[in-house]
């Protein structure tokens, strides 16, 4: 007697989850496992000094299938504890514990201004012909007919993205110099740490974020230019967050919820996740047109937000 073919069993073809079960899912604590369920996964990072508890991590899901963005932990008090430093608990979290990140927002420098590498014989910033020196030099010249005092810049303490940001977008924004007084310690913990992440890694500036995903949610400005504020800043992180839940762009649980509205760097950390995530949704702006190729840039979104 011939042997019967021996057929394996037919799959049996499951729907995808919709966005309601999802929810429902999220809410119970379940874990999404489903290969139906098809994330892509993004941190950020506000970051605080390398002996204090003050860092914070955000990690967030984006389900593209359902249209919905999940923020899957959120991490504060990073700090170290006996032997282990501070900076061996951070890596530890984006290296082991929070694995397959497509990309890591940092709110601090992730680069040093050009001059400090720079071993060419120095002419001096009048006469310097490094493209990114020249470049500055330009920008200096074209406020001096709409600004005064238009104070000369420092390339050993800023960068070309610092400047871009402080004077031709819609707004006075001013991020602090990659080594000004306040940023240059936070700078310097992030060089360190960038060399031993894998995962590619790109820079935020916390205000801007708030202020573009802000203005393109219909959200009043007061609400965007003070949410660090120490009297009222905690109502509108709260109205902010309510709004990216009321409009069905992130689902976030309650006790999260509550930790960003009294603690403004895990607020700003859950802006880095969304920066990463709206890079990789190509939301967020190109870099202008002649500005240095081998500068650093710092990742903000559009005006105009395509969610989904």
């Amino acid at each position: 007697m011939k042997a019967k073919a021996r057929t394996s069993p037919k799959r049996k073809r499951t729907k995808a989850a919709s966005p309601q079960a999802i929810d429902r899912l999220i809410a119970t604590g379940g874990t999404v496992i489903s290969e139906n369920l098809k994330h892509v996964r993004f941190a950020g990072v506000a970051l605080g000094g390398g002996k204090t508890d003050k860092t914070v991590v955000a990690v967030i899901e984006y389900y593209p299938a359902q249209k919905r963005v999940f923020l899957r932990s959120l991490r504060d008090r990073i700090s170290g504890k006996g032997e282990i430093p501070g900076d061996e608990a951070l890596l530890d979290i984006l290296n082991k514990q929070e694995p397959n990140l497509n990309t890591i927002a940092f709110d601090v420098p992730l680069t040093l201004p050009k001059c400090l590498a720079c071993e060419l014989r120095c002419p001096g910033v009048e006469k310097c012909r490094v493209p990114v020196i020249r470049w500055m030099r330009e920008m200096h010249k074209k406020r001096e007919r709409s600004k005064r005092p238009n104070k000369m810049f420092t390339p050993y303490t800023e960068r070309a993205a610092e400047i871009f940001i402080s004077n031709e977008l819609e707004e006075p924004f001013h991020p602090s110099h990659a080594l000004g007084s306040n940023a240059a310690p936070l700078t310097a913990r992030a060089y360190f740490l960038k060399r031993r992440i894998k995962t590619p890694l790109i820079e935020f500036f916390p205000k801007l974020t708030l202020w573009r995903i802000g203005c393109a949610l219909g959200i009043q400005k007061s609400y965007l230019r003070f949410h660090r504020h120490s009297v009222d800043g905690d109502e509108a992180r709260l109205y902010i967050l309510k709004t990216l839940i009321d409009r069905g762009i992130a689902f976030i649980y309650h006790q999260d919820m509550r930790l960003m509205v009294e603690n403004n760097a895990a607020f700003e950390a859950f802006l880095g996740a969304l920066t990463a995530f709206l890079k990789y949704r190509g939301q967020t702006e190109k870099r202008p047109t002649g500005y240095p190729k081998d500068e650093a840039w710092i990742e903000y979104p559009k005006q105009d937000i395509q969610w989904f």
